[in-house]
């Protein structure tokens, strides 16, 4: 059985609040359905402005969704009470894209990691907490000896690591990476990324990876989910998608994947969303490979 399962996912907003197509109002996330396997990093790609952290936000509650079911484990998180909601969350965490606004200014970094502990009350005296502090930072590879620095004091890679080991610090099943590395340096990428993948092997996560950056969507996640407008065009397997791509998006999408040699041929795709079906539902055109055409 799928850990998690979103079901007809809907997000919109009221009027003024966000962009609008042909004077009506925008769904941020429209319909949107999917499952992701225990222990898997499901991949969830598309332009800005798609609906991918929109899709992220709502699973956890963080943004209330307009309806739709979110089953975690066999339940729908939707349907829970705050009590509830707040247990279910030490198994569903979240690391955010930017890695300094995400921190509080005014916490030390053993603060931040310590937080969720103290609110969730797993750790009662402060040297249990403080023990299971360091444990986390040497777990993420940052030195418990900078344990009293404020966020500032930190380079953009220290930060994610923080917030990484914010997120797991309650031993979660389930985590939502929302463009972990894209305000990196790409030096820092890679370790940053090593380092997930360590963790979820070491700790038995499972990832939904939200990401612009194709290649490494290629490199990590066994399937992949491609959003436009709110919507999830094509669903498969990475190699099959990256392969064989099906939607006209998806095409235009991978065409634009940059390539190290210049000289090499490459032809660019350029969409025209008008002779696009945007009311067409996925269907199943190969095993596990889904499109709406």
């Amino acid at each position: 059985m799928a850990l998690v399962e979103v079901s007809h996912l809907v997000k919109h907003f009221h009027r003024g609040k966000r962009l609008f197509r042909a004077g009506t109002l925008v769904k941020a996330v429209d319909d949107v359905t999917f499952s992701i396997e225990e222990g898997e990093t499901f991949g969830l790609v598309g332009e800005s402005g798609s609906g991918k952290t929109t899709t992220g936000r709502c699973m956890l509650r963080l943004v209330e969704p307009t309806s739709g079911e979110v089953r975690f484990g066999g339940e729908n998180v939707l349907q829970f009470s705050r009590p509830r909601l707040r247990a279910a969350r030490r198994q569903m965490q979240i690391v955010f894209q930017d890695p300094y606004s995400s921190l509080n200014p005014r916490m030390r970094a053993r603060q931040i990691v310590e937080e969720p502990l103290i609110i969730h009350r797993t750790h009662p005296s402060r040297a249990a907490r403080r023990e299971r502090v360091a444990e986390l930072f040497r777990l993420v590879g940052l030195d418990p000896a900078h344990l009293e620095r404020y966020p500032h004091q930190f380079s953009g890679g220290q930060r994610q690591r923080i917030g990484l080991a914010r997120a797991i610090a309650l031993n979660p099943s389930f985590v939502i990476l929302d463009e972990p590395v894209s305000s990196l340096d790409v030096s820092v990428q890679a370790q940053v990324v090593n380092l997930l993948m360590d963790l979820q092997q070491q700790l038995k996560l499972t990832y939904l990876f939200i990401a612009h950056d194709l290649r490494l969507v290629e490199h990590i996640c066994s399937r992949v989910a491609v959003m436009y407008l709110g919507k999830i065009v094509e669903l498969a397997p990475t190699q099959a998608l990256f392969r064989a791509p099906q939607h006209p998006y998806t095409r235009a999408l991978l065409s634009a994947i940059p390539v190290v040699d210049p000289d090499v041929p490459r032809q660019r795709i350029t969409l025209d969303p008008a002779l696009l079906n945007h009311d067409a539902a996925l269907r199943e055109i190969s095993p596990q490979h889904f499109v709406a055409l």
